[in-house]
């Protein structure tokens, strides 16, 4: 198949989840033998994504104006045109190389493009985030998750006391924006990477068949050769506890909150090992300076995986409704305990676990207390071969593109249960 990965968040200095995703997807397809081109941003070359820009294929600098603000953060309110003038500048774009190839799949924050993408095209785009019916993608606000339906809600993550003109005009480009995205929805396929993000969008918009779940994946190749390097690794010394998290430094990753939590009585010989950047990265490691706290940046992917698999243990403290989070796959993939609270889509990966290996907690004190408590030499088995694999996600893909243009749930409101699009597709 002659295949065109999408996505605004390609190329990036220092990629996020979503990028390094979508480019493992590429590069998967053309291991399998398929065609494959990249749309993604014009801010930078490929070359600013390091070797994992190397997909196999050409890449496209073209897409733009998702940054524009339109001065909403000046007037305090969200704007009803902006959302829908982005999707129809993306839509445009796309459209420019759409009829070269068989399938176009988009992985981005636009969710409403595809209600501008003709029928025939065959078009899929992936939801990574809550963008669905959330104008900043997290549904999280004031350090916690949101769960109002209502559009005139909206209007406090523009303005910390919107008055009645910011709460109308922002209500108003809410509900355009939702309409948008669920025509979208109903006129091209959709993947959502978890259960969690299908049944947050139909609590705003209503009880339907809104698309199918398909899990993340890993590079399950990339693990095995992390777990092989870390093996030949001099070994940690026996009273040490070495303890490792990724993530982007702000509110939402809840590395702040955990650390908060930790260090009221970190424990002698427990180091903690952090990867990442972003907005909180200079204040964190000042407020944090500590001896057995030790801030990475930003690092490549072999690199974070190779703490990764040294680690005794791998922490996902995030507060937010976290999708389906790439680095709890590797955790358990990598066959270490892995911690995390049970928001989001996280409890639906317990099924890539051993027995005890995905340890929930309710708050941020239970899960420290379980860490600081855990028997470090617990042992767990290697994950089954292709669990969780991009090489096992590539073939359900793959089926889902054969499927005609536009062919979704909404074809099929009698019989959907045996419906292809209707079944979780990831590995049980």
């Amino acid at each position: 198949m002659r295949i065109l990965i999408v996505s605004e968040d390609v190329p990036s200095p220092s990629m996020g989840g979503l990028a390094k995703h979508a480019l493992n997807l590429a590069r998967a397809l053309v291991q399998a033998g398929h065609t494959v081109d990249f749309l993604g941003g014009k801010d930078h070359p490929i070359d600013a994504a390091g070797e994992e820009g190397n997909f196999g294929g050409r890449f496209f600098g073209e897409l733009d104006g998702q940054d524009l603000g339109w001065k909403e953060s000046q007037l305090g309110m969200y704007l009803p045109q902006r959302r829908s003038w982005v999707a129809r500048r993306f839509a445009n774009l796309i459209m420019r190389r759409a009829p070269d190839y068989d399938v176009v799949h988009y992985h981005g924050h636009v969710p409403n493009v595809a209600r501008l993408i003709p029928a025939h095209i065959n078009f899929v785009q992936t939801r990574h985030d809550q963008g669905g019916d959330c104008l900043i993608n997290s549904r999280f606000r004031q350090d916690e998750v949101c769960r109002s339906t209502q559009a005139r809600d909206c209007a406090g993550c523009r303005a910390a006391q919107p008055n009645a003109l910011q709460r109308t005009i922002s209500a108003a480009a809410v509900r355009r924006y939702r309409k948008e995205v669920a025509q979208s929805f109903r006129t091209h396929k959709t993947v959502f990477v978890s259960d969690m993000l299908q049944k947050n969008f139909s609590r705003t918009m209503g009880e339907d068949n809104w698309g199918v779940t398909i899990h993340n994946f890993t590079n399950t190749q990339r693990l095995a050769e992390a777990r092989q390097r870390a093996s030949l690794e001099p070994a940690y010394p026996a009273d040490e506890c070495h303890v490792f998290m990724a993530g982007k430094l702000y509110p939402e990753k809840g590395i702040e909150a955990f650390l908060e939590t930790i260090t009221k009585g970190l424990p002698v010989g427990m180091h903690l090992t952090i990867a990442g950047n972003g907005p909180d990265e200079e204040r964190l490691q000042a407020k944090f300076a500590h001896p057995q706290i030790h801030f990475l940046g930003w690092c490549p992917g072999d690199e974070t995986l190779r703490h990764a698999a040294r680690a005794h243990a791998i922490i996902v403290p995030s507060v937010w409704e976290e999708p389906c989070a790439t680095t709890i796959f590797e955790g358990l993939l990598l066959a270490k305990p892995t911690f995390a609270l049970a928001r989001g889509g996280t409890p639906e990966l317990g099924i890539y676990a051993a027995p005890g290996q995905l340890r929930l907690h309710e708050t941020m004190q239970s899960l420290v207390d379980d860490l600081v408590s855990f028997d470090r030499t617990s042992v767990y088995p290697p994950p089954p071969p292709g669990l969780g694999s991009v090489d096992t996600i590539v073939q359900q893909l793959l089926a889902l593109y054969r499927l005609p243009p536009g062919y979704t749930l909404h074809e099929d409101k009698v019989n959907h249960a045996s419906h292809p699009l209707n079944h979780h597709l990831y590995v049980e």
